[in-house]
């Protein structure tokens, strides 16, 4: 903070007496948010909790950094901000690495469901909360701890010779050689895959012996990492469908989708994933999927 007193060359007067004192960021909520947390476990919060409602027109970002070779555990004790559909208002953005350029996001969150348990890849994560001028709501609060990276194991077998057979070959290979079949219920797949979306196909282009689609969203109910194009109010997503035959999509016609984010953010289909037409009377039983937790 800057204070500046100027005087002219004239008359003086009696001057002024002031008094300040300093106030840290992140304990003083209804005046500062964000900021870079190191200690080993902690919280953040939006400004005004648990008083009242959060100030509209606001952006707060927390860097979590924990020392190398560990990751960060979040979680969120309460949560509750402005909803909407694709959380275009107020929301809260949670990114792997500690500078938005460079990071890869987990999820964009809002409505009065709390995000799942998330733990990042590496030694940071950044969390960016925004809410933009009109509607506000109580917000949240979080807590985070560090923990030790679980190192991946390594297990050595003998080196043999075995004739080609399909398990042998690469895994989209094998998934095109068995039959096109789908498990389990809409609400069990729900839980099961990366992303949930419905939407209409606007395009295919086969390559080789997958299927690149365009998909003009119709709503989003699970996101993770998928990377979502957006052109005005309009969104869409690319799917590669790695089986062309299987599940079978036309253009024109409206489905659920679920399925797998690759680490480039790329939705993939495979023939086990849940792929089925959209009809309105499926909106009640996905929304309610929405709301409830894994």
């Amino acid at each position: 903070m800057l204070v500046q007193m100027v005087s002219d060359a004239n008359t003086a007067g009696n001057g002024f007496i002031a008094m300040f004192s300093a106030a840290e960021p992140n304990e003083r909520g209804d005046q500062y948010c964000g900021g870079r947390l190191d200690k080993p476990i902690g919280t953040f919060k939006t400004p005004n909790w648990p008083d009242r409602d959060y100030p509209a027109g606001v952006t707060c970002s927390w860097h979590i950094v924990a020392p190398k070779h560990q990751v960060i555990e979040l979680k969120f004790e309460k949560f509750d901000v402005e909803r909407d559909n694709y959380c275009r208002y107020d929301y809260v953005a949670i990114f792997n690495g500690g500078e938005i350029n460079d990071a890869k996001r987990i999820g964009k969150f809002c409505g009065d469901s709390p995000p799942a348990p998330i733990v990042s890849d590496k030694n940071e994560l950044l969390i960016q909360f925004l809410s933009d001028l009109s509607l506000t709501a109580d917000g949240f609060i979080g807590h985070y701890k560090f923990r030790p990276k679980k190192l991946p194991s390594t297990t050595s077998a003998p080196v043999t010779t075995t004739v080609p057979t399909t398990t042998s070959l690469k895994p989209t290979v094998v998934l095109c050689l068995q039959k096109c079949r789908r498990s389990g219920s809409l609400e069990s797949n729900y839980c099961s895959s990366n992303f949930v979306i419905t939407g209409m196909v606007i395009t295919t282009v086969i390559k080789g012996g997958s299927v690149h689609a365009t998909v003009s969203i119709i709503n989003v109910y699970k996101e993770g990492t998928l990377a979502i194009q957006q052109a005005g109010k309009s969104m869409s997503v690319k799917i590669i469908v790695v089986c062309k035959q299987c599940p079978l999509i036309r253009r024109g016609l409206n489905y659920i989708i679920m399925g797998q984010v690759d680490e480039e953010g790329r939705a993939k289909v495979f023939p086990n994933s849940f792929v089925m037409s959209f009809k309105t009377k499926n909106q009640k039983m996905l929304n309610t999927l929405k709301n409830k937790r894994c």
